[in-house]
């Protein structure tokens, strides 16, 4: 919908009054195909592809996005396909958006070591770069650069690895002299004793997007496409006959369905126990904090080699950092005072310029950090109940290619090819992916 700068000013000075709705607000009807629980960005975008892609008598499944062949995108022939869904809903105990998708610090990467970490987000990072036009909605997608610091010989070999990993995998990355970043980013403090900077390995595709600008773009384009995007209506129970999930008890009572999809991040391990399973999860608070608006210093994402520290800047000049998980389990969406001093410290260090800006306000989101660093995108040992868990620190980034990875399996009951090595039985296999850093874990320096 096209709006004039007149039309713009006369609804803000009305408060928005008139303004459409970009979904609507539906009520559950007593059966589903599919339902998806937890209207988030990982459960909005596999509604979305769920209803674009996979919901024709014939599913379409492009090769997505086409430049890039090396990520297969078609899933794998079944010998007998499931039938395509076409009534979907996604249910959420709140609002749209209002869990871990606006409580986040917006980077976007693909700077992973693994293969299957590297295929997965690379495959992501492809998404969101075509993600505005998908969705016709600006999500202010900005690809400003992430740079990963290193400060001794033993690191810089490190990132090297990791960035040759990248090169391998079809994603960006080079390696920054101090003389570079001296150019990019001059406040840094280079002569630190303790953690000196010797260099940088710097993905320029990487960036940040406006976190719910996400769940809104997804959300309106599942209602588009017919999607029932269900508010305040929490799951407080599962519908089982013979070993089988045939629907969910709810807040505004019960709704059966062929299969349902759980994606709930931090709660997961809560929602999952009321269907008889226990997974390897640890619910952690994660915190963030934002500044007071400073003039541009960030053109970028930066971490900080000598403490578990990322930061960058938003449009409007606040500085946006996080550090680690807090070091004990909680489902509260607030953090603790050692993680803010801990993070204040980290920022100080690498940039001592920071230290008068005035820190506003800090958050919390609870997140699911799995045994191994990596997710879980599986069927259950449940029939007809599917999992999407364990994000750690990465389920931002992952919102698109999680909620197609997640729709494919939900659609064709196979794992998509970029996820295989998601699956739940690798705990029991010792099949694990140690992606170093990323586990339940604290990373204490």
């Amino acid at each position: 919908m096209h709006y004039s700068l007149f039309s713009l000013v006369k609804q803000g000075l009305l408060g928005n009054k008139h303004w459409p709705p970009v979904w609507r607000d539906t009520s559950p009807k007593p059966a589903y195909d599919v339902i998806i629980i937890g209207g988030g960005g990982h459960g909005l975008a596999t509604a979305y592809y769920l209803a674009k892609y996979f919901a024709q008598a014939q599913p379409h499944h492009p090769t997505y996005p086409p430049s890039h062949p090396r990520h297969p995108t078609t899933h794998r022939p079944n010998k007998n396909p499931a039938k395509p869904p076409r009534r979907i809903a996604v249910l959420e105990k709140s609002w749209l958006g209002s869990g871990n998708v606006g409580r986040n610090t917006t980077i976007i990467r693909s700077n992973y070591l693994l293969a299957a970490n590297t295929r997965f987000y690379e495959f992501s990072l492809q998404l969101w770069q075509g993600l505005e036009a998908e969705l016709n909605f600006n999500a202010m997608v900005s690809q400003r650069g992430v740079l990963n610091l290193f400060h001794s010989d033993a690191q810089r070999d490190a990132v090297t690895r990791r960035g040759n990993a990248m090169l391998l995998h079809g994603a960006d990355a080079k390696l920054l002299t101090v003389k570079q970043l001296r150019r990019m980013y001059p406040l840094l403090d280079y002569a630190n004793p303790r953690f000196p900077i010797k260099g940088g390995l710097w993905q320029p595709r990487g960036g940040n997007v406006r976190h719910d600008a996400v769940a809104w773009g997804y959300g309106r384009g599942a209602a588009r496409l017919g999607v029932d995007l269900i508010q305040n209506c929490e799951v407080v129970g599962f519908l089982q006959e013979d070993n089988r999930c045939v629907g969910v008890a709810t807040t505004q009572g019960k709704i059966r369905a062929s299969k349902i999809g759980v994606a709930v991040a931090g709660a997961t391990s809560k929602l999952m126990a009321k269907a008889g399973l226990r997974l390897p999860l640890e619910s952690h608070v994660l915190q963030a904090f934002v500044s007071e608006s400073l003039k541009p210093i960030l053109p970028g994402v930066i971490t900080f080699g000598g403490g578990h520290f990322y930061i960058s800047q938003s449009n409007k000049g606040g500085l946006v950092f996080g550090g680690d998980v807090d070091g004990y389990n909680s489902y509260a969406a607030r953090g603790n005072l050692p993680v803010v001093t801990d993070v204040a410290a980290c920022g100080v260090s690498l940039m001592p310029a920071i230290a008068g800006a005035r820190i506003l306000r800090g958050w919390g989101g609870v997140v699911d950090m799995s045994m191994d660093g990596a997710p879980i995108i599986d069927s259950t040992p449940v029939a007809g109940l599917y999992l999407n868990a364990g994000w750690c620190y990465g389920g931002f980034k992952a919102t698109p290619a999680s909620g197609w990875c997640f729709a494919h399996l939900l659609a064709t009951d196979t794992p998509h090819p970029l996820a295989n090595q998601f699956r739940l039985d690798r705990f029991r296999h010792a099949r694990l992916l140690d992606e170093k850093g990323a586990g339940a874990q604290p990373n204490h320096h």
